[in-house]
């Protein structure tokens, strides 16, 4: 039973990722439909809001509360909580760390989600963009660990985690110089 549990605790993960990695998306289009005529940033608007709730509430929402049940189910079954405070668990712990901010993230973008359904876009298209690279970054620290566990070392972890928010940033800077071309 335990690896049919995993599996399910993966295949919900990917699809709170999906989720995760769209919605900042629609939130960039909704803010750039801004710059359209009335009629046509009216038509937008309600067709990226539609887009938006049922996104969030019909798979991300799901999946980050699965993700969440599953995930104590498969610590618990699995025997992990066991090792999360002991010294061969340290990764276990950096894991779980990510995890919660990344449902802290999860939660910031049902925010940005509740002001862009009262009508209001706060954010620039550029901040959205930086704001959407957050969950690649979580995605990425998280695999590492779950997949390298002690094999890597933490200073070089950090150090490789900054260097790709460095890259990141670096890329979107560049993208929003070839847009305004």
């Amino acid at each position: 039973m335990y690896p049919y549990l995993k599996a399910l605790h993966i295949i919900f993960v990917v699809t709170w990722f999906a989720g995760l990695f769209y919605m900042p998306r629609l939130f960039i289009y909704a803010t750039e439909a801004a710059e359209k005529p009335e009629a046509e940033r009216k038509i937008l608007r309600e067709q990226l809001a539609l887009m938006s709730k049922r996104l969030w509430y019909g798979i991300t929402w799901p999946s980050a509360i699965l993700t969440l049940i599953l995930g104590l189910v498969v610590l618990y079954n699995g025997g992990w909580y066991l090792l999360v405070f002991a010294d061969a668990g340290r990764w276990l712990l950096l894991k779980l760390g990510f995890v919660l901010l990344l449902y802290i993230y999860h939660f910031s973008l049902q925010y940005i989600f509740s002001q862009e359904m009262r009508g209001e876009f706060r954010y620039s298209s550029q901040q959205l963009r930086m704001w959407n690279e957050v969950a690649t970054v979580m995605l990425i620290a998280i695999v590492m660990l779950v997949v390298v566990k002690e094999s890597i070392s933490f200073v070089w972890g950090i150090v490789g985690l900054i260097a790709f928010i460095l890259l990141l940033l670096a890329a979107i800077s560049i993208y929003k110089k070839l847009r305004k071309k």
